[in-house]
Protein backbone atom coordinates (compact mmCIF):
# COMPACT_ATOMS: atom_id res chain seq x y z
CA UNK A 1 0.00 0.00 0.00
CA UNK A 2 1.35 3.58 -0.88
CA UNK A 3 2.47 5.49 2.24
CA UNK A 4 0.60 8.49 2.34
CA UNK A 5 2.00 10.38 4.92
CA UNK A 6 3.57 12.95 3.39
CA UNK A 7 -0.32 14.04 2.09
CA UNK A 8 -2.09 13.93 5.55
CA UNK A 9 1.04 16.01 7.06
CA UNK A 10 0.08 18.28 3.80
CA UNK A 11 -3.57 18.00 5.13
CA UNK A 12 -2.56 19.22 9.01
CA UNK A 13 -0.42 22.00 7.94
CA UNK A 14 -2.94 23.42 5.50
CA UNK A 15 -5.66 23.06 8.42
CA UNK A 16 -3.11 25.32 10.25
CA UNK A 17 -2.07 22.52 12.72
CA UNK A 18 1.84 22.98 13.62
CA UNK A 19 3.54 20.09 12.57
CA UNK A 20 7.55 20.32 13.21
CA UNK A 21 9.43 21.63 15.94
CA UNK A 22 10.06 25.09 14.85
CA UNK A 23 6.18 24.89 14.03
CA UNK A 24 5.13 24.35 17.44
CA UNK A 25 7.80 26.51 19.46
CA UNK A 26 6.40 29.13 16.83
CA UNK A 27 3.04 28.55 18.10
CA UNK A 28 3.91 28.57 21.49
CA UNK A 29 6.05 32.21 21.26
CA UNK A 30 2.87 33.36 19.95
CA UNK A 31 1.26 32.92 23.19
CA UNK A 32 4.01 33.90 25.44
CA UNK A 33 3.81 37.03 23.80
CA UNK A 34 0.06 37.05 23.64
CA UNK A 35 0.24 36.91 27.14
CA UNK A 36 3.06 39.19 28.02
CA UNK A 37 4.87 36.55 29.06
CA UNK A 38 8.85 37.66 29.47
CA UNK A 39 11.61 34.97 29.01
CA UNK A 40 15.26 35.97 29.43
CA UNK A 41 16.54 32.45 29.17
CA UNK A 42 15.69 31.36 25.61
CA UNK A 43 18.79 28.94 24.98
CA UNK A 44 18.18 25.29 23.90
CA UNK A 45 20.58 24.17 26.81
CA UNK A 46 18.98 26.24 29.82
CA UNK A 47 16.90 24.27 32.21
CA UNK A 48 13.61 25.55 31.80
CA UNK A 49 13.79 25.68 28.10
CA UNK A 50 14.49 22.32 28.37
CA UNK A 51 11.81 21.37 30.41
CA UNK A 52 9.21 23.52 28.30
CA UNK A 53 10.79 21.61 25.29
CA UNK A 54 10.01 18.40 26.87
CA UNK A 55 6.63 19.48 28.48
CA UNK A 56 4.87 21.24 25.71
CA UNK A 57 6.69 20.72 22.36
CA UNK A 58 7.88 16.72 22.37
CA UNK A 59 4.38 16.04 23.83
CA UNK A 60 2.59 18.14 21.29
CA UNK A 61 5.02 16.62 18.24
CA UNK A 62 3.80 13.35 19.58
CA UNK A 63 -0.24 14.09 19.42
CA UNK A 64 0.30 15.51 15.72
CA UNK A 65 2.36 12.75 14.86
CA UNK A 66 -0.28 10.41 15.93
CA UNK A 67 -3.08 12.45 14.13
CA UNK A 68 -1.29 12.28 10.86
CA UNK A 69 0.41 8.40 11.17
CA UNK A 70 -3.15 6.75 12.95
CA UNK A 71 -6.03 9.23 13.04
CA UNK A 72 -5.89 10.15 9.43
CA UNK A 73 -5.49 6.86 7.78
CA UNK A 74 -7.85 5.02 9.48
CA UNK A 75 -9.95 7.53 8.48
CA UNK A 76 -10.15 6.67 4.77
CA UNK A 77 -10.97 3.41 3.39
CA UNK A 78 -7.82 3.34 1.06
CA UNK A 79 -5.66 3.89 4.36
CA UNK A 80 -7.11 2.58 6.90
CA UNK A 81 -5.94 -0.92 8.13
CA UNK A 82 -6.87 -4.01 10.70
CA UNK A 83 -10.45 -3.23 12.79
CA UNK A 84 -10.59 0.73 11.38
CA UNK A 85 -10.79 -1.43 8.10
CA UNK A 86 -13.28 -3.50 9.68
CA UNK A 87 -15.84 -0.37 10.63
CA UNK A 88 -15.93 0.96 7.26
CA UNK A 89 -16.70 -2.84 6.23
CA UNK A 90 -19.91 -2.25 8.74
CA UNK A 91 -20.79 0.81 7.19
CA UNK A 92 -21.41 -0.60 3.73
CA UNK A 93 -22.98 -3.70 5.28
CA UNK A 94 -19.51 -5.89 5.25
CA UNK A 95 -17.69 -7.86 7.47
CA UNK A 96 -14.36 -9.34 7.03
CA UNK A 97 -14.37 -13.13 6.32
CA UNK A 98 -12.61 -15.73 8.71
CA UNK A 99 -10.13 -18.13 8.36
CA UNK A 100 -11.91 -21.74 7.47
CA UNK A 101 -9.85 -25.45 7.30
CA UNK A 102 -9.84 -27.04 4.11
CA UNK A 103 -12.17 -30.18 4.00
CA UNK A 104 -11.76 -33.23 1.27
CA UNK A 105 -10.83 -36.90 0.79
CA UNK A 106 -7.32 -38.92 0.51
CA UNK A 107 -7.49 -41.99 -1.92
CA UNK A 108 -5.68 -45.01 0.70
CA UNK A 109 -4.33 -47.68 -1.76
CA UNK A 110 -3.67 -50.97 0.17
CA UNK A 111 -1.36 -53.84 -0.09
CA UNK A 112 -3.57 -57.03 -0.42
CA UNK A 113 -7.53 -56.37 -1.82
CA UNK A 114 -8.42 -59.47 -0.29
CA UNK A 115 -11.00 -59.09 2.86
CA UNK A 116 -11.86 -55.95 4.65
CA UNK A 117 -9.56 -53.24 5.80
CA UNK A 118 -10.84 -50.55 8.30
CA UNK A 119 -8.76 -46.75 7.86
CA UNK A 120 -9.72 -45.31 11.50
CA UNK A 121 -10.60 -41.77 12.51
CA UNK A 122 -7.21 -39.75 13.11
CA UNK A 123 -5.12 -40.81 10.80
CA UNK A 124 -2.50 -38.44 9.83
CA UNK A 125 -1.41 -37.73 6.45
CA UNK A 126 1.35 -35.14 5.28
CA UNK A 127 2.72 -33.20 2.54
CA UNK A 128 6.14 -33.72 1.42
CA UNK A 129 8.04 -30.45 2.53
CA UNK A 130 7.25 -27.16 0.34
CA UNK A 131 9.74 -24.41 1.53
CA UNK A 132 10.79 -25.80 4.67
CA UNK A 133 6.76 -26.28 5.83
CA UNK A 134 4.91 -29.47 6.18
CA UNK A 135 1.14 -29.50 5.82
CA UNK A 136 -1.14 -32.09 7.15
CA UNK A 137 -4.60 -34.02 6.74
CA UNK A 138 -6.66 -35.89 9.76
CA UNK A 139 -9.11 -38.95 8.68
CA UNK A 140 -12.26 -37.53 10.04
CA UNK A 141 -14.60 -40.79 9.49
CA UNK A 142 -13.61 -43.77 9.67
CA UNK A 143 -13.85 -45.88 6.45
CA UNK A 144 -13.65 -49.67 5.08
CA UNK A 145 -11.90 -51.21 2.17
CA UNK A 146 -14.11 -53.58 0.54
CA UNK A 147 -13.26 -56.93 -0.99
CA UNK A 148 -11.62 -56.79 -3.64
CA UNK A 149 -11.12 -52.79 -3.60
CA UNK A 150 -7.37 -51.55 -3.84
CA UNK A 151 -8.34 -47.74 -3.26
CA UNK A 152 -10.32 -46.11 -0.73
CA UNK A 153 -11.33 -42.63 -0.84
CA UNK A 154 -11.19 -41.40 3.00
CA UNK A 155 -12.62 -38.22 4.58
CA UNK A 156 -10.03 -35.51 6.05
CA UNK A 157 -10.01 -32.23 7.12
CA UNK A 158 -6.94 -29.65 7.67
CA UNK A 159 -4.74 -29.62 10.92
CA UNK A 160 -4.88 -25.70 10.65
CA UNK A 161 -7.14 -23.27 8.82
CA UNK A 162 -5.75 -21.52 6.10
CA UNK A 163 -5.17 -21.59 2.04
CA UNK A 164 -1.58 -23.00 2.16
CA UNK A 165 -3.31 -26.50 2.79
CA UNK A 166 -5.12 -26.48 -0.97
CA UNK A 167 -2.21 -28.01 -1.87
CA UNK A 168 -2.32 -29.33 -5.90
CA UNK A 169 -2.58 -33.28 -6.69
CA UNK A 170 -0.06 -35.45 -5.29
CA UNK A 171 1.02 -33.40 -2.37
CA UNK A 172 0.05 -35.42 0.27
CA UNK A 173 1.81 -38.36 0.05
CA UNK A 174 3.20 -38.90 3.49
CA UNK A 175 1.96 -41.24 6.61
CA UNK A 176 4.05 -40.13 9.38
CA UNK A 177 2.78 -43.39 11.16
CA UNK A 178 2.29 -46.49 8.72
CA UNK A 179 -1.69 -47.89 8.48
CA UNK A 180 -1.77 -51.65 9.11
CA UNK A 181 -2.49 -52.93 5.62
CA UNK A 182 -2.31 -49.96 3.74
CA UNK A 183 0.81 -49.00 1.05
CA UNK A 184 0.34 -45.67 0.18
CA UNK A 185 -1.64 -42.13 -0.19
CA UNK A 186 -2.57 -39.21 -2.59
CA UNK A 187 -4.44 -36.45 -2.83
CA UNK A 188 -6.05 -36.28 -6.36
CA UNK A 189 -6.77 -33.33 -8.33
CA UNK A 190 -9.96 -33.12 -7.26
CA UNK A 191 -9.50 -33.79 -3.55
CA UNK A 192 -10.85 -30.79 -2.52
CA UNK A 193 -14.70 -30.59 -0.98
CA UNK A 194 -14.42 -27.06 0.52
CA UNK A 195 -11.34 -24.95 0.20
CA UNK A 196 -9.41 -23.91 3.24
CA UNK A 197 -9.31 -20.29 3.69
CA UNK A 198 -7.17 -17.35 4.92
CA UNK A 199 -8.92 -14.53 7.25
CA UNK A 200 -9.73 -12.24 4.23
CA UNK A 201 -6.61 -9.62 3.96
CA UNK A 202 -6.99 -5.89 4.12
CA UNK A 203 -6.61 -5.38 0.30
CA UNK A 204 -9.22 -7.97 -0.23
CA UNK A 205 -11.90 -6.48 2.03
CA UNK A 206 -10.83 -2.97 0.52
CA UNK A 207 -11.71 -4.22 -2.70
CA UNK A 208 -15.04 -5.38 -1.30
CA UNK A 209 -15.66 -1.52 0.11
CA UNK A 210 -14.79 -0.17 -3.19
CA UNK A 211 -17.21 -2.46 -4.87
CA UNK A 212 -20.33 -1.95 -2.50
CA UNK A 213 -20.28 1.57 -3.46
CA UNK A 214 -20.88 0.78 -7.09
CA UNK A 215 -23.08 -2.30 -6.33
CA UNK A 216 -25.72 -0.15 -4.00
CA UNK A 217 -28.39 0.38 -6.63
CA UNK A 218 -31.21 -0.89 -8.12
CA UNK A 219 -30.10 -2.89 -11.22
CA UNK A 220 -28.18 -5.90 -11.39
CA UNK A 221 -24.58 -4.91 -12.99
CA UNK A 222 -21.66 -6.56 -12.89
CA UNK A 223 -20.69 -4.52 -9.35
CA UNK A 224 -24.07 -6.30 -7.49
CA UNK A 225 -22.94 -9.97 -8.79
CA UNK A 226 -19.63 -9.49 -7.90
CA UNK A 227 -20.36 -8.38 -4.37
CA UNK A 228 -22.55 -11.64 -3.56
CA UNK A 229 -19.76 -14.17 -5.42
CA UNK A 230 -17.25 -12.31 -3.69
CA UNK A 231 -18.67 -12.31 -0.16
CA UNK A 232 -18.55 -16.36 -0.54
CA UNK A 233 -14.84 -18.08 1.38
CA UNK A 234 -12.14 -18.02 -1.11
CA UNK A 235 -13.33 -15.96 -3.52
CA UNK A 236 -12.04 -12.11 -3.98
CA UNK A 237 -13.33 -9.37 -5.94
CA UNK A 238 -10.37 -9.23 -8.25
CA UNK A 239 -11.28 -13.00 -9.04
CA UNK A 240 -14.26 -13.06 -10.97
CA UNK A 241 -14.76 -12.46 -14.65
CA UNK A 242 -17.50 -12.00 -16.37
CA UNK A 243 -18.45 -13.09 -20.37
CA UNK A 244 -21.81 -10.71 -20.40
CA UNK A 245 -22.11 -11.17 -24.46
CA UNK A 246 -25.32 -13.24 -24.37
CA UNK A 247 -23.14 -16.77 -24.48
CA UNK A 248 -26.58 -18.96 -24.11
CA UNK A 249 -28.68 -16.32 -25.53
CA UNK A 250 -30.48 -13.13 -24.68
CA UNK A 251 -30.55 -12.15 -21.41
CA UNK A 252 -27.74 -14.64 -20.30
CA UNK A 253 -24.06 -13.87 -18.83
CA UNK A 254 -21.58 -15.86 -17.42
CA UNK A 255 -19.60 -15.67 -14.31
CA UNK A 256 -16.33 -17.23 -14.23
CA UNK A 257 -14.46 -18.22 -10.37
CA UNK A 258 -11.39 -18.33 -9.54
CA UNK A 259 -8.97 -19.23 -6.41
CA UNK A 260 -6.19 -18.00 -5.40
CA UNK A 261 -4.94 -21.53 -5.23
CA UNK A 262 -6.78 -24.60 -6.49
CA UNK A 263 -10.17 -24.59 -8.34
CA UNK A 264 -13.58 -23.80 -6.79
CA UNK A 265 -15.58 -27.17 -5.83
CA UNK A 266 -18.61 -28.04 -7.35
CA UNK A 267 -20.30 -27.67 -3.99
CA UNK A 268 -18.61 -23.90 -3.93
CA UNK A 269 -20.12 -22.79 -7.48
CA UNK A 270 -23.63 -24.69 -6.45
CA UNK A 271 -23.94 -22.66 -3.36
CA UNK A 272 -22.91 -19.37 -5.18
CA UNK A 273 -25.68 -20.49 -8.08
CA UNK A 274 -28.36 -21.12 -5.55
CA UNK A 275 -28.01 -17.56 -3.87
CA UNK A 276 -27.98 -15.60 -7.24
CA UNK A 277 -30.37 -18.16 -8.69
CA UNK A 278 -32.71 -19.75 -5.82
CA UNK A 279 -33.24 -17.04 -3.75
CA UNK A 280 -33.95 -14.40 -6.79
CA UNK A 281 -30.70 -12.41 -6.13
CA UNK A 282 -30.82 -11.62 -9.74
CA UNK A 283 -31.82 -8.88 -12.48
CA UNK A 284 -35.69 -9.37 -14.10
CA UNK A 285 -34.62 -11.62 -17.16
CA UNK A 286 -31.41 -12.39 -15.80
CA UNK A 287 -29.77 -15.87 -16.58
CA UNK A 288 -26.39 -15.67 -14.63
CA UNK A 289 -24.69 -19.18 -14.68
CA UNK A 290 -21.63 -19.60 -12.51
CA UNK A 291 -18.36 -21.71 -13.95
CA UNK A 292 -14.84 -22.20 -12.62
CA UNK A 293 -12.35 -20.40 -14.53
CA UNK A 294 -11.57 -22.46 -17.79
CA UNK A 295 -7.55 -24.13 -17.73
CA UNK A 296 -5.10 -24.22 -20.48
CA UNK A 297 -2.87 -27.29 -19.49
CA UNK A 298 0.82 -27.04 -20.12
CA UNK A 299 4.05 -29.07 -20.23
CA UNK A 300 7.45 -27.34 -18.75
CA UNK A 301 10.49 -28.54 -19.14
CA UNK A 302 12.73 -26.79 -16.98
CA UNK A 303 16.48 -27.50 -16.98
CA UNK A 304 18.78 -26.11 -14.04
CA UNK A 305 22.28 -25.13 -13.48
CA UNK A 306 23.46 -25.17 -9.74
CA UNK A 307 26.51 -23.69 -8.39
CA UNK A 308 29.82 -25.48 -8.84
CA UNK A 309 30.89 -28.32 -6.47
CA UNK A 310 27.36 -28.06 -5.02
CA UNK A 311 26.90 -31.52 -4.07
CA UNK A 312 24.51 -33.93 -5.18
CA UNK A 313 21.90 -33.66 -1.70
CA UNK A 314 21.97 -29.97 -2.28
CA UNK A 315 21.20 -30.40 -6.18
CA UNK A 316 18.13 -33.11 -5.24
CA UNK A 317 16.58 -30.46 -2.84
CA UNK A 318 17.24 -27.13 -4.90
CA UNK A 319 15.29 -29.38 -8.15
CA UNK A 320 12.75 -30.08 -5.88
CA UNK A 321 13.19 -26.12 -4.46
CA UNK A 322 12.31 -24.66 -7.98
CA UNK A 323 9.41 -27.31 -8.81
CA UNK A 324 7.55 -26.19 -5.55
CA UNK A 325 8.17 -22.40 -6.62
CA UNK A 326 7.01 -23.09 -10.54
CA UNK A 327 4.43 -24.86 -9.28
CA UNK A 328 3.45 -21.79 -7.26
CA UNK A 329 3.60 -20.07 -9.82
CA UNK A 330 0.77 -22.18 -11.13
CA UNK A 331 -1.26 -21.75 -8.39
CA UNK A 332 -0.25 -25.13 -6.55
CA UNK A 333 0.85 -24.13 -3.17
CA UNK A 334 1.07 -20.98 -1.73
CA UNK A 335 4.52 -21.22 -0.09
CA UNK A 336 6.36 -18.44 -2.44
CA UNK A 337 5.63 -15.47 -4.09
CA UNK A 338 5.80 -15.70 -7.63
CA UNK A 339 4.22 -13.91 -10.00
CA UNK A 340 1.24 -15.87 -10.50
CA UNK A 341 -0.66 -16.99 -13.54
CA UNK A 342 -3.64 -14.59 -14.49
CA UNK A 343 -6.85 -14.67 -17.18
CA UNK A 344 -6.36 -12.25 -20.04
CA UNK A 345 -2.57 -11.95 -19.30
CA UNK A 346 0.84 -12.53 -20.70
CA UNK A 347 2.78 -15.00 -18.48
CA UNK A 348 6.72 -14.15 -18.89
CA UNK A 349 8.92 -17.43 -18.38
CA UNK A 350 11.63 -15.03 -18.08
CA UNK A 351 10.10 -13.00 -15.30
CA UNK A 352 9.67 -16.38 -13.16
CA UNK A 353 13.51 -17.07 -14.18
CA UNK A 354 14.41 -14.25 -12.71
CA UNK A 355 12.10 -14.85 -9.61
CA UNK A 356 14.10 -17.74 -9.06
CA UNK A 357 17.49 -16.80 -8.97
CA UNK A 358 16.34 -13.89 -6.57
CA UNK A 359 14.76 -16.68 -4.18
CA UNK A 360 17.74 -19.06 -4.49
CA UNK A 361 21.29 -17.81 -4.51
CA UNK A 362 23.00 -21.09 -5.33
CA UNK A 363 21.05 -21.12 -8.95
CA UNK A 364 23.43 -20.41 -11.57
CA UNK A 365 20.83 -20.70 -14.42
CA UNK A 366 17.71 -21.88 -15.46
CA UNK A 367 16.03 -22.53 -18.94
CA UNK A 368 12.76 -23.75 -19.76
CA UNK A 369 11.46 -24.99 -23.17
CA UNK A 370 8.50 -21.92 -23.95
CA UNK A 371 9.33 -18.11 -23.46
CA UNK A 372 5.37 -17.57 -22.54
CA UNK A 373 2.02 -17.83 -21.74
CA UNK A 374 -0.72 -15.76 -24.01
CA UNK A 375 -3.99 -16.72 -21.49
CA UNK A 376 -7.25 -15.63 -22.68
CA UNK A 377 -10.37 -16.43 -20.82
CA UNK A 378 -8.55 -19.28 -18.62
CA UNK A 379 -6.37 -19.87 -15.66
CA UNK A 380 -2.79 -21.59 -17.36
CA UNK A 381 -2.40 -24.95 -15.49
CA UNK A 382 0.46 -27.72 -15.27
CA UNK A 383 0.07 -30.68 -17.12
CA UNK A 384 3.10 -32.12 -16.51
CA UNK A 385 6.25 -30.40 -14.92
CA UNK A 386 10.02 -31.91 -15.41
CA UNK A 387 12.87 -30.23 -13.41
CA UNK A 388 16.19 -31.75 -14.10
CA UNK A 389 19.48 -30.74 -13.82
CA UNK A 390 21.97 -29.82 -16.79
CA UNK A 391 23.50 -32.73 -18.16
Amino acid sequence: MTDHTADFEALASDAGLPVTEAEINAEFDKLREGAGLVISNTSAFGPFWRFINAAVTSATQWLVGFIITTVLPQAFVKTATGVFLELHAWAVNLTRKLAVKAVGTIEFTRIDTAGELVVPVGVVVQSTVINGQVYSLVTTAGATFLDGNATLDVAVAALGDGAAYNLGAGYYSVLPEAVNGVASVTNTATWLTKPGTDTEKDDDLRDRIRNQYTAINQWHTDAVYTAIIASFDGVTTNNVYFNSDAPRGPGTADAYIMLEQGDPTAQQLADIQSEITDKGNHGHGDDLLLKAMPASGHNITATVWPVDNFGTANTAQLLTDVENFIRCAFRENTSYTPTKTQPWALFSVSDLGRELHAQFPNLKNVGFDLTHIDSALDIPRLNTLTVAQNA
